[in-house]
């Protein structure tokens, strides 16, 4: 953390630290608290460095889109491409992440339903930002989810029980082989829209921030459900689909999707030999 503060200080030597913390939730970036109000993002990997540039563009492209506040990075360094050189820095939004636990312990039907109103807005938005207002290739999700499919037979299969095997063939190739994967509309896409990136107030109960678009990109919007279905469970995702435009249609893609987070993780782990991240994503398949 050291050598971060004293990079940050070589770019914005304005900047005034008083103190500094490390938050230890980041995967993809090391990040660091200043002064308890700047929050500061440095990739860990050489992969993550593009991805936050990506990121800080797409953040820019939709701050006045979005009904919720989001990042607004106002410091950044992209001069040298390299890990330990390159942050992005904003100003911290204020909130908890909105824990399944969290969400478990309200009683008031309202306050869900305004939650979820929050959120499925959010959704609706970016989700309906023109793709020729953003600097992103486009993208096919179906041919995404064949690079991932064979990724995951190279890399994965041979750690893996036989009957984890035929059911992550017969979940693939079933959506491989549906219409709907041969037609899907995309449109841009959180890409991680679960309970570490949802900031919540529990004094006021509202949504009060969306933060880490590191995985935006042009996607199926049904992407993003998945990651409520995954954080918050069946009944929280329906409430949620029935206030999304033709939300049943799709329900089943999102289940899909899902499916795939703990294969995705192992992944990552394998690719950036992280052992904790490969095994905890792998333990359900072994």
């Amino acid at each position: 953390m050291e050598k971060y503060i004293e990079h940050i200080k070589q770019v914005y030597p304005s900047l005034s630290i008083r103190d500094c913390r490390l938050n230890e939730m980041g995967q993809n970036n090391d990040v660091i608290i200043i002064n308890e109000s700047i929050v500061f993002r440095f990739p860990k990997y050489r992969m993550g460095i593009d991805n936050l540039k990506k990121e800080t563009d797409i953040l820019e492209a939709i701050k006045d889109k979005v009904s919720l506040p989001i990042p607004s990075p106002f410091y950044q360094s992209f001069k040298e491409l390299e890990v330990g050189e390159v942050f992005v820095g904003y100003e911290l939004i204020p909130g908890s992440p909105l824990w399944k636990e969290s969400l478990g312990n309200i009683q008031s039907e309202e306050v869900l339903i305004r939650l979820a109103t929050q959120l499925v807005r959010f959704l609706i938005e970016i989700h309906s930002i023109p793709k020729n207002k953003l600097t992103l290739e486009e993208t096919n999700p179906r041919e995404e989810m064949v690079d991932l499919y064979q990724r995951i037979q190279d890399k994965l299969y041979s750690f893996m029980r036989i009957e984890a095997q035929r059911q992550i063939a017969y979940s693939f190739e079933t959506f491989l082989n549906s219409e709907t994967s041969l037609s899907l509309k995309t449109s841009l896409v959180h890409g991680d829209f679960g309970a570490t990136n949802i900031l919540w107030d529990p004094t006021t109960n509202n949504i009060s921030g969306i933060i880490d678009f590191g995985g935006s990109d042009i996607g199926d919007p049904a992407y993003d459900f998945a990651g409520i279905l995954s954080s918050y469970g069946e009944d929280f995702f329906t409430m949620c689909l029935k206030l999304y435009p033709n939300g049943t249609e799709i329900a089943e893609r999102v289940r899909f999707y899902r499916s795939t987070f703990a294969l995705q993780e192992a992944l990552h782990g394998v690719d950036n030999d992280d052992v904790e991240t490969f095994e905890n994503g792998i333990k359900a398949y072994k």
